[in-house]
């Protein structure tokens, strides 16, 4: 059974997939979706960077990071220019709690339960990520930059995810 932590992240993106029912979110809560989704990632990378003895979980912790700190300047860089403020909603509040949860579930592991929690955790949210960005986040941008910045990122997150699944199966059972 999945535990907690994969749930929160899979209903916080669903929550953003059922906008796609309605009208979808706005743009200022867009940006605050992104920036939510990228915060939580950039955290449990910078754990699993001071956590694993991985190679592999780590060079993989270390690119979450990286590339997700880019997304968020990219994104803040972008809203800043257009003047818009991220507005926090449902979505990007849960996508936070989420990103704490998972935190909290994967402290106090260690070794090969670590990395299985960290790795499986990354595959399960990057495809909600790719998901909701393709239901929700790109069809109901409004504004053609941040549409654009959208989908410019998809194949970061798709790549992403091959990744984590490549990680994912090297990786023993844990106990």
């Amino acid at each position: 059974m999945k535990s907690t932590r994969w749930l929160l992240s899979a209903l916080a993106l669903a929550s953003a997939c059922a906008w796609a029912q309605g009208s979808g979110p706005t743009d200022p809560q867009i940006a605050a979706i992104v920036v939510a989704a990228n915060q939580a990632d950039i955290d449990a990378g910078k754990l699993a960077e001071s956590k694993t003895n991985s190679k592999d979980v780590k060079a993989f912790a270390q690119q979450m990071v990286k590339d997700h700190t880019g997304v968020n300047k990219a994104a803040t860089d972008l809203v800043q220019k257009l003047g818009v403020k991220p507005e926090a909603n449902p979505t990007s509040d849960s996508l936070k709690q989420g990103g704490e949860t998972n935190i909290a579930n994967l402290k106090p592991l260690q070794g090969a339960k670590f990395d299985r929690a960290y790795i499986d955790h990354e595959v399960t949210y990057h495809q909600n990520v790719i998901d909701a960005l393709d239901k929700t986040l790109i069809p109901s941008a409004q504004n053609a930059e941040l549409k654009a910045l959208l989908v410019k990122v998809r194949p970061a997150f798709v790549a992403h995810l091959e990744h984590a699944k490549m990680v994912q199966s090297s990786l023993p059972q844990a106990q």
